[in-house]
């Protein structure tokens, strides 16, 4: 099974990164929103294997477990006496989780706390993350979260700077001010939901860099609808059952895993830069190559998609329009 992943340009930077990229939210120990937890030592051997594997982008946040991805990532690179040459991390600037401030002071705390816990001085990429959860006029103000990041950026300690979020319309919002240099969107552009098309369309045309986050809904599409019934971290509704259970089928008649089918949907996107998926173990590493790999016949994706999908926000009663 061949293992290697060409690069590819980072939008309009000079990075290069592989069509994946590891997601380490799950690696935050976040069972609230995974529905299971990951122990510290689990973490780290997924991180070692990460590191040796033939993907070189790793992705995480301020938020996921409130710093514990970062504090585990750190740990590792410690290991490793910093990031390895050729690997790509990116992180995300996030608001307070307790009182929600989304200041421009509360972002230069969030930058400077994932600087001190993954033991670094600089980072390539850092989002905005989240930023549904305050106005977009207070974020883009002088002296707020956007200002700082760019900050940081004429400073050198971030070298691009993108944005990543839920709703749609707003990430397109954002997108169009031309500051962003990369959008991550995750939930909306899987087998199940095409609510993100808009988005990647946009992003294609301003040739910034597009990261499609959770290929299998959070999961459901990997698992399947007995094992794990959720979609976009919250349970998923009988027609999203009834679909999974549909393509399934469809793929079987294929030979082909229905994994690689949620997985290469994404990957072979060309609007889509690289593809992030969340990794709990160390084993899923070599798996989620494996699938990236597994040969699908062209007509598989017609019948895929007579299955039907959504075309509307999966988490639409999870955010207040601001």
């Amino acid at each position: 099974m061949p293992t290697f992943l060409p690069l590819r340009t980072f939008g309009r930077t000079s990075l290069r990164v592989t069509p994946l990229c590891v997601g380490c939210a799950p690696l935050g120990n976040m069972p609230e929103t995974f529905a299971y937890d990951v122990v510290e030592n689990e973490a780290l051997a997924t991180l070692r294997a990460g590191f040796q594997s033939p993907i070189n982008f790793l992705d995480t946040a301020a938020s996921y477990g409130d710093g514990e991805s970062e504090r585990r990532i750190g740990l590792v690179l410690r290991e490793l006496g910093g990031l390895p040459v050729g690997f790509v991390l990116a992180s995300k600037a996030d608001r307070d989780l307790k009182t929600g401030d989304f200041s421009g002071d509360q972002i230069k705390r969030s930058v400077e706390r994932s600087l001190h816990l993954l033991g670094m001085t600089k980072l390539q990429i850092m989002y905005l993350h989240d930023p549904e959860h305050a106005k977009f006029e207070d974020i883009l103000a002088k002296g707020g979260a956007v200002d700082a990041l760019m900050k940081f950026k004429e400073q050198g300690v971030i070298g691009h700077v993108g944005v990543a979020g839920g709703p749609i319309e707003l990430m397109i919002r954002y997108v169009e001010t031309g500051m962003f240099e990369a959008v991550i969107t995750h939930n909306r552009y899987t087998l199940l939901n095409r609510s993100a098309n808009p988005l990647l369309d946009m992003a294609a045309k301003l040739g910034i860099a597009v990261l499609n986050a959770a290929p299998y809904g959070s999961g459901i599409l990997a698992k399947g609808p007995d094992a794990y019934p959720r979609y976009a971290y919250q349970a998923a509704d009988s027609l999203t059952l009834e679909r999974v259970r549909a393509m399934d089928a469809v793929c079987k008649r294929h030979k082909v895993p229905l994994a690689a089918a949620a997985l290469q949907f994404s990957m072979i996107d060309p609007r889509i830069t690289s593809t992030i998926v969340g990794v709990s173990k160390a084993e899923r590493l070599a798996q989620t190559v494996e699938l990236a790999h597994a040969p699908i016949p062209a007509e598989l994706w017609a019948e895929l998609d007579a299955v039907g999908y959504a075309i509307d926000d999966p988490e639409a009663n999870r955010w207040t329009r601001p």
